[in-house]
């Protein structure tokens, strides 16, 4: 069985680099700052997409947020619902 390995800066809905602060190597004597998804707003129906294995292991990417803010066709119930502000997936 092939086990795959998890990137912590890489989103685990796209793979896509997700620019965290917390995941980035720390090269200098420095803390890393906060991460940007401090500042925004996770659904609950998107947080629940993050593959069991990479929950609280990697950031959903900005795109990947944005893209889920879309309005859904059909779709209406719950669109504020579950929200969790600063949650990494």
């Amino acid at each position: 069985m092939t086990q795959l390995v998890l990137d912590p800066c890489r989103c685990p809905l796209c793979g896509q680099p997700n620019a965290c602060a917390m995941a980035t190597p720390n090269t200098g004597a420095a803390a890393p700052g906060p991460c940007w998804c401090t500042l925004v707003q996770f659904s609950a129906d998107l947080l629940k997409q993050v593959p069991e294995a990479a929950r609280n292991k990697a950031c959903i990417c900005a795109a990947c947020v944005a893209a889920s803010e879309q309005p859904s066709q059909g779709t209406s119930q719950g669109q504020n619902e579950g929200q969790n502000e600063g949650e990494h997936a």
